[in-house]
């Protein structure tokens, strides 16, 4: 069977990216390729350090033939300004290498957080829209989106960006997976003997509206955004219903057979470290996989998000009228990838 799209999936390790490639591998329009690695078996991996512009052009060869880029590549720098020449020339390679061996680029799908609204630098005024004014800079969605924007007008390329909050997904080892997160606290807790209770603030808990995507739901809008004509040079926000933490709190205890206590503050990122022999003994109770416990849970993202205390409520009105109208249950997204991790082995 002969495929229409070749894909090239770049960030294919991360929540996005492994979400993309197991949709794209499913469908038979689509040729996928990862850049650097998957966890999706049968996929074609290129190696290539996109901060080195001769290499990525070289790794390049190998997807000539490359129709469509899903970009959920992010790497850290030393402060925001560094993040941004980092971030920004690592898409600035893919895209010159790509032009460079004559990849018949179609669109480009690019993935956004929240903070191209600005809630890394404290309370922003909710709900968001897409077209709302940016802030001064430094950052980094700024630079790839004008750098998309500028590659678009030339004639280059279209565009699509999808704009998640949270990202909830099924992989070990991801800075930002919530969901292991509360997991691995879920199950010391219940181990410890002791009630579920939110490591946050009181006002973060049940106060403050929070939103989530899930990595599965993105992946199917990421191929609508890529194909659908409402989609081209468009940015969406893509997040599920509002909720306050204290509901998804009792959903979790529950699925863990535990009782819920009011929250406790404190700092997972201080506290949560001399746990580590803890969940060792746990894990060789209960045989699962060996994760290094320091690369197991990201404890200063759960404290992030634990402890925002304003709401973080995108509008989803755009692209539902776009045409993207598929819904999810916050709930069920949450409890459906805590059963995968155990049916991986790394959660009990």
């Amino acid at each position: 069977m002969t495929t229409k799209y070749s894909a090239l999936v770049v960030g294919a390790s991360g929540i996005i990216g492994n979400a993309v490639v197991r949709e794209l591998k499913n469908n038979p329009d689509w040729q996928v390729r990862a850049l650097p690695r998957t966890f999706i078996d049968g996929v074609e991996a290129i190696q290539a350090d996109l901060t080195d512009a001769a290499a990525t052009a070289r790794a390049l060869e190998a997807a000539r033939d490359t129709t469509h880029v899903f970009y959920a590549a992010l790497k850290g720098g030393k402060d925001l300004a560094d993040e941004e020449a980092i971030n920004g020339g690592m898409l600035r390679n893919l895209l010159d290498g790509l032009k460079a061996v004559g990849a018949p680029l179609q669109r480009v799908v690019h993935y956004q957080g929240a903070k191209v609204y600005g809630v890394h630098l404290g309370p922003s005024l909710a709900p968001f829209y897409e077209d709302d004014p940016r802030h001064l800079g430094p950052n980094f969605y700024y630079a790839q989106e004008d750098l998309l924007r500028e590659r678009a007008a030339a004639g280059e390329f279209e565009w699509s960006i999808l704009r998640p909050d949270v990202v909830v997904g099924d992989i070990v080892g991801n800075p930002m997976n919530i969901v292991m997160v509360m997991g691995v606290f879920a199950a010391l807790s219940r181990e410890a003997g002791v009630p579920l209770r939110f490591p946050g603030s009181h006002k973060t808990y049940n106060g403050a509206l929070a939103q989530i995507t899930d990595a599965g739901w993105m992946a199917r809008a990421s191929v609508w955004a890529a194909l659908d004509p409402k989609a081209k040079n468009e940015a969406f926000n893509l997040v599920g219903e509002p909720f306050r933490w204290e509901r998804i709190w009792k959903a979790v205890a529950q699925d863990f057979g535990i009782d819920v206590a009011a929250p406790q503050p404190f700092s997972l990122a201080r506290q949560m470290p001399s746990q580590a022999a803890a969940w060792q003994r746990l894990a060789d109770k209960r045989g699962l996989k060996t994760v290094p416990y320091e690369k197991l849970v990201a404890w200063p993202f759960g404290d992030f998000i634990f402890n925002t205390e304003f709401d973080m409520i995108s509008d989803m009105g755009k692209i539902r009228r776009a045409g993207f109208t598929e819904a999810v249950e916050n709930e069920a997204v949450i409890l459906a990838a805590l059963d995968s991790l155990r049916g991986q082995g790394y959660l009990p």
